[in-house]
């Protein structure tokens, strides 16, 4: 089976986000973004963390917040906190060509830029469309395994079916939609749940509200 490239899709993916948050008035960095409590602003900056932030530094941190995840995140959140809208977007472009990843995952790092790319992107009513063939490698890593989210327990017993690509993934009651809204479902977005079809909505709505 053909395997992509992962980190060119990554670099790209970053600079697409950028390049949509280019002109951005400054006053919309402090929108709501998709997660809860964390402004565009905030998402920025946890990408930029997660793009500058290798194995070890990464471990060393989970355990210096006892392994609480949110604690893990506001910890490095802090530590890359630009002063202003224009350092937070500078800081991310800067990173944008890192290949830093905990455990090499890759893929996890590509799912972080394109769920949270959407994150920003959809509140502000931006155009950001990620590249099908990133989207298609996050959605298949998804369902592989949890990472930073508990996508693959999420939609074990569930059959995925993309209405714009060929990809099926898993045996059960059918949940469809676009790739991307997948990705986004397997992601914890709510928010995408209407947008999707099939009998298996139903069970993915009750264990999404019930996580």
């Amino acid at each position: 089976m053909h395997r992509p490239n992962v980190l060119p899709l990554l670099h790209a993916e970053r600079l697409a986000l950028a390049e949509a948050l280019r002109d951005v008035p400054d006053a919309d960095w402090a929108h709501a973004s998709l997660c809860a409590g964390w402004t565009v602003q905030d998402v920025l900056t946890h990408l930029t963390a997660a793009a500058r932030t290798a194995t070890i530094p990464w471990l060393l941190n989970m355990a210096a917040t006892r392994f609480d995840t949110d604690q893990h995140n506001q910890r490095l959140l802090r530590r890359h906190q630009a002063a202003d809208p224009a350092g937070t977007l500078g800081a991310f472009r800067t990173s944008a060509a890192s290949s830093a990843a905990p455990f090499g995952a890759l893929e996890g790092m590509l799912g972080e830029v394109i769920v949270h790319g959407q994150d920003i992107a959809r509140p502000l009513c931006l155009p950001l469309v990620p590249s099908p063939e990133a989207v298609r490698v996050v959605a298949e890593f998804f369902v592989s395994k949890d990472f930073a989210v508990n996508s693959s327990t999420l939609v074990r017993g569930l059959r995925l079916e993309a209405t714009d690509d060929d990809l099926v993934l898993g045996e059960g009651p059918v949940v469809q939609g676009t790739l991307l809204n997948l990705v986004m479902a397997m992601a914890g977005r709510v928010i995408v749940l209407d947008a999707l079809q099939g009998e298996g909505v139903v069970v993915l709505r009750e264990r999404l509200l019930s996580s």
